[in-house]
């Protein structure tokens, strides 16, 4: 299981017929599922199956190494992924990010401190590009991601809140709502994740990130604004953006945690899916702060 956030990959979504199906049956002992349907029981992608007899299955091997059938397999070792998986692991991340966010609001001072505010989100950045590329999650870099975060995100917020009252409470509340709003949308099948949502979804994060980064360069070199896609009514207008796309990584999440869970992974595979959840809430919080600030200071 990948995170399904811009900086990482997602694996399992077929390209056959537009839709998040896959190719093979279900494990045994797990959910009755139709053929083509079990991202973690498809030939050279499946990490967690284990073949007939217990042996274990190497997906990185090369493929003259790799035995047997792709047939139902045993559960993993150390069990399988649940809810309550994610939910604990999910609740440690989320909870370090907003303990250290309170720790360095209470501690610096947002315009002076915005120097180490960026040194740690350099730090965070460094750390959940380490992880992206590991193939097993580590719990301990997700955990040092989330305090470094946390420090950024509290520097930033203090610093935002310093000039526009109230932006924070309100930046909290709009993500809280976005993110609830989306978790009914996607159990009531109104949003609907495929693999074509999925490619839509990376692709337009990819170029609003590009498109972020050449603003940022010319505001390096021209100062202000750059080309003003983050102040006025183009401000407004990518900082909406911004918040969408980030309630489309949140359905591909859910989507992410949902086969996971289905389709018996392992029950390390959590810390992913907490990994992923927060990288996705940290976005839209940083989108919904700068789009309040934007609307609060032109009133």
């Amino acid at each position: 299981m990948r995170s399904s956030n811009p900086v990482f990959t997602r694996r399992g979504f077929s390209r056959e017929g537009g839709s998040a199906g896959f190719n093979a049956p279900s494990q045994a002992g797990g959910p009755t599922v139709a053929q083509g349907n079990n991202p973690y029981a498809q030939p050279g992608t499946n990490p967690y199956a284990q073949q007939p007899g217990g042996a274990p299955r190497n997906p990185y091997a090369p493929a003259d190494q790799q035995q047997g059938e792709w047939a139902p397999y045993a559960a993993p070792a150390g069990g399988r992924m649940t809810m309550d998986d994610v939910v604990s692991r999910t609740g440690m991340t989320l909870g370090l990010v907003i303990l250290a966010a309170v720790a360095s609001w209470i501690t610096f001072d947002g315009e002076k401190s915005l120097g180490i505010g960026l040194v740690a989100a350099l730090g965070a950045f460094v750390l959940a590009m380490v992880q992206a590329f590991k193939r097993r999650p580590v719990p301990a870099l997700i955990l040092s991601y989330a305090v470094l975060e946390g420090v950024f995100l509290g520097i930033i917020s203090e610093y935002f809140n310093t000039y526009v009252d109230g932006a924070v409470m309100q930046a909290v509340l709009g993500t809280m709502a976005v993110f609830f709003g989306v978790l009914v949308a996607y159990k009531l099948r109104i949003i609907r994740v495929t693999a074509r949502f999925q490619r839509f979804v990376v692709g337009a994060a990819i170029g609003f990130v590009l498109l972020m980064a050449v603003n940022l360069f010319a505001s390096l070199i021209g100062g202000g604004d750059g080309m003003g896609l983050r102040s006025g009514g183009l401000g407004i207008l990518f900082g909406i953006i911004g918040v969408v796309l980030g309630a489309c990584f949140l359905a591909l999440d859910f989507k992410q945690v949902e086969d996971g869970i289905a389709y018996g992974a392992p029950k390390n595979e959590a810390w992913l899916a907490a990994f992923g959840l927060t990288l996705t809430l940290v976005w839209i919080y940083l989108e919904m702060l700068r789009l309040v600030a934007i609307l609060q200071g032109s009133d």
